[in-house]
C-alpha cells in the first residue's frame, strides 16, 4: 500500500501539487487583479482553503471516487454509468452522451495546457535570481517538456517509481516553508474562519466574483485524479490526499499570505520568497522537476480517456500498450503522445509566459468538472439508491460552487480562454464524426447480410465443396451472414470445414468477468457465432481468447485458422440517405483511411489474414 500512496504522488497529484507556484500570485496579479491588503489576503486565503476542502476532500475525494466502473474513472466511465442505466436509446442517454463526450474532449485540450504553465511557471524562477536566463525560459522549458514526453513509453508504474519520492520530498518543502513563514506572521491563521471568506466578497462585490476564476488554478488536477483512478485505486489515492498532499499545501498557502502580510511588494515572485536566499536555485530545480511531474498526471488521464474512447467506439483505432501486468489502467497511447506534446509546445510559443497561459487556463476543467457533477446526481439515483432530496441536496451544493468557478472562468473566454474552447471543439467534432460514420456503415453492413437460416437453407441444395481448416470472419453484425463471407463464397465456390462467424463487443463496464467472455451458438451446417465481450478498458486478443472457445472438432491451431476481414472501401456518394454533411464524410473517410488495422488491434497475425474488399456509400 505504500508503494501504491508512494505512486499515487508521482502520477495522480502532480498537477494539483504544484498550484502553489501560481494559484495565489495570479489573484494579485491576474487580469482581475486585486489589492494586496491583509483584508483582501485573508479573505482570499479563505476561501481558497475552504473551496479545496469541499471541491477536493469532500466532491472528488469522499463522492466522486465512489462513482468508479469496477476500479476505473473519468467521465466516460461516469457517462457509461448513466446510461446503461437510464437505457442506451433514449433521448436522456443521448444528451448524457453528448456531455460525456465534450467533458472528455476538454480533458484532453487541459492536458496540453497543464504541462505548458506548469513547466514555464517553474522555470520562470531563474528571473528571480537573475535576468541573465529570461532569453532561455522558453528553450529550457520546451527541452523539459520534449524530454517529459520522450519518458512516457516507461509507462505510468514506472514514472510513479521513479517521481514519487521526488514529490514527496516536493510535498515536504511545500510544508516546511509555509510553516516556517506562518511562524514568522501567525494572523495569517484566522483565514481559517470562513467568515473572512464572506467578508471578502462582501466587500469587492463583481471584482471579488471575477478573481473566483483564478482561485479555480488551485484546484485544476481535482477532475485528472478521477480519471487516473484506475491506475492506482481508491485507498492509494484518499490516503495520499488527506495524510500527505492536502496538509502540505494548505500549510504552503499560508505560508505564502503569512509573507504578503509582512512584504506585499513580493508579490511577484511569491512562492521564491518563501525559500532563503541560499536555497533558491535548489528551489527552482526541485519546482521545475515537480511541474514535469505535475503533467504527468492529465498526460496519464488523457492517455486512460482515449483508451476508453476507442474501446467504446467513439474514437478511431490506434496503438495502445499495456505497460504493467498488475494495473490493465496502465497504458500508453503513442499517437496521443505526440499530439499533446506538439499541441503544448505550440501553446508555449504562442503565450511565451505562465502568466498569459492563466488566462486560458481553468476554462477546460472548470466546465469537465460542473459535468462531472450533473452525472453525480443520477448515480446517485440511479446506482446508489438515494433518495431524491437528499441527491439534490448534496449535488446542488456542489453545483453551486461548481458554477460559480465555471462562470467566472467564463469570462476569460476573450483573453485566452477560447484556445482550451477551440482545441475541445476540434476534438469533439471528430469524435461525434467517427461515432455517427461507423453507426451508418455498421447499418448498410446489416442490410447487406443474409438471413442465417436462408444461407442454411442454401447450403443444404448446394453442397459446397468443404475445404479442412477453419475459416473466421470478422463480423459487428450480430445476427445475419457478413458480406465477406458471401463474397468469399462466390468467388471461391467452397467453404471451409469449420466457419467461426466472430463478433467483439465493448461492453460498458470496465473489465469483463472471464466467465462472461465467451459466448458461442452453434447455427448448423458447420457454422459457428462466437461472441467475444471486453470492458472499456481491455484490449481485445483474439488469438488468445479463441484458445479457450471449446468448438466440436476445432481446436484454433493459429497454423490452420485463416481470418477473413472487410476492407471497407469508402465512396461519398450525392444520393446516400446518410444524415451525414458532406464534410463530416470526408472527414470520417480520412480518419478511417488512418485508423490502425483491425488485424493489429485484434493481435491477430497479419500471415493469418485475408482481406476483402468492401465498397460502401456514404
Amino acid at each position: 500500500m505504500r508503494l501504491l500512496v508512494l505512486g499515487a504522488l508521482g502520477v495522480v497529484y502532480g498537477d494539483i501539487g504544484t498550484s502553489p507556484l501560481y494559484a495565489l500570485r495570479e489573484c494579485f496579479l491576474g487580469p482581475h487583479r486585486l489589492s494586496p491588503t491583509p483584508d483582501n489576503v485573508l479573505g482570499l486565503l479563505s476561501l481558497l482553503l475552504w473551496a479545496l476542502t469541499l471541491v477536493v476532500s469532500i466532491k472528488y475525494l469522499v463522492f466522486i471516487l465512489r462513482a468508479d466502473n469496477r476500479g476505473e474513472g473519468g467521465i466516460l466511465v461516469i457517462m457509461t454509468l448513466v446510461t446503461r442505466h437510464l437505457g442506451q436509446r433514449g433521448q436522456a442517454s443521448r444528451i448524457f452522451l453528448t456531455i460525456g463526450l465534450f467533458g472528455s474532449a476538454l480533458l484532453y485540450a487541459d492536458a496540453m495546457i497543464t504541462p505548458a504553465i506548469s513547466v514555464l511557471s517553474a522555470v520562470e524562477g531563474l528571473n528571480v535570481a537573475t535576468s541573465f536566463f529570461e532569453p532561455y525560459v522558453l528553450p529550457l522549458s520546451t527541452g523539459v517538456l520534449i524530454g517529459l514526453f520522450l519518458f512516457q513509453s516507461r509507462g505510468t508504474a514506472s514514472i510513479g517509481v521513479v517521481f514519487g519520492p521526488i514529490m514527496l520530498l516536493w510535498f515536504l518543502v511545500l510544508a516546511t516553508l509555509g510553516m516556517a513563514s506562518i511562524l514568522r506572521e501567525p494572523r495569517v491563521l484566522l483565514a481559517v474562519n470562513p467568515l473572512y471568506a464572506v467578508r471578502f466578497f462582501a466587500e469587492n462585490g463583481w471584482s471579488g466574483f471575477l478573481v473566483m476564476g483564478t482561485v479555480f488554478l488551485a484546484f485544476t488536477g481535482a477532475e485528472a485524479l478521477y480519471a487516473d483512478l484506475g491506475h492506482f485505486g481508491k485507498k492509494p489515492i484518499r490516503l495520499g490526499w488527506f495524510y500527505i498532499v492536502f496538509p502540505a499545501l494548505l500549510l504552503n498557502y499560508l505560508g505564502q499570505g503569512a509573507c504578503l502580510l509582512q512584504s506585499p511588494e513580493v508579490l511577484t515572485n511569491l512562492f521564491y520568497r518563501l525559500a532563503p536566499t541560499w536555497a533558491l536555485y535548489p528551489m527552482i530545480v526541485l519546482s521545475t522537476t515537480a511541474t514535469i511531474i505535475a503533467s504527468q498526471a492529465v498526460i496519464s488521464g488523457a492517455f486512460s480517456l482515449m483508451h476508453q474512447s476507442v474501446q467504446l467506439g467513439y474514437s478511431p483505432r490506434m496503438t495502445i500498450v499495456h505497460t504493467s501486468s498488475q494495473k490493465i489502467g496502465q497504458v500508453y497511447l503513442p499517437g496521443v503522445n505526440w499530439l499533446l506534446m506538439s499541441g503544448t509546445i505550440l501553446l508555449i510559443l504562442i503565450f511565451r509566459s505562465s502568466g498569459n497561459l492563466a488566462a486560458a487556463y481553468g476554462v477546460a476543467v472548470s466546465a469537465t468538472m460542473f459535468l462531472t457533477t450533473v452525472f453525480l446526481y443520477t448515480v446517485a439515483r440511479r446506482v446508489w439508491g438515494w433518495e431524491i432530496w437528499t441527491s439534490l441536496l448534496l449535488v446542488g451544493v456542489f453545483l453551486s460552487v461548481d458554477f460559480t468557478f465555471f462562470f467566472s472562468n467564463l469570462l476569460k473566454v476573450a483573453s485566452g480562454g477560447w484556445v482550451p474552447l477551440l482545441m475541445a471543439g476540434i476534438i469533439f467534432l471528430v469524435t461525434t464524426t467517427w461515432r455517427r460514420g461507423r453507426a451508418e456503415l455498421r447499418r448498410q453492413l446489416i442490410d447487406r447480410s443474409v438471413p442465417v437460416e436462408l444461407f442454411l437453407k442454401d447450403l443444404e441444395i448446394s453442397k459446397p465443396i468443404r475445404v479442412p481448416g477453419t475459416a473466421v470472419f470478422l463480423t459487428g453484425n450480430p445476427t445475419g451472414i457478413p458480406s465477406t463471407l458471401l463474397h468469399n463464397f462466390k468467388h471461391n465456390q467452397a467453404l471451409h470445414k469449420t466457419i467461426v462467424l466472430l463478433n467483439i463487443r465493448t461492453e460498458d463496464v470496465s473489465r469483463v468477468r472471464p466467465d462472461d467472455r465467451i459466448e458461442v451458438q452453434e447455427l448448423g451446417e458447420g457454422l459457428y457465432r462466437v461472441i467475444l465481450r471486453y470492458g472499456f478498458f481491455e484490449s481485445p486478443d483474439v488469438p488468445e481468447a479463441l484458445q479457450k472457445v471449446r468448438i466440436e472438432g476445432c481446436d484454433f491451431d493459429m497454423m490452420k485458422t485463416s481470418f477473413f476481414l472487410g476492407r471497407e472501401s469508402l465512396v461519398l456518394g450525392r444520393t446516400s440517405v446518410s444524415s451525414m454533411f458532406r464534410w463530416q464524410k470526408r472527414m470520417f473517410a480520412f480518419l478511417s483511411r488512418n485508423s490502425l488495422d483491425p488485424s493489429k488491434f485484434f493481435r491477430i497475425p497479419p500471415n493469418r489474414v485475408i482481406e476483402l474488399g468492401v465498397q460502401l456509400e456514404l
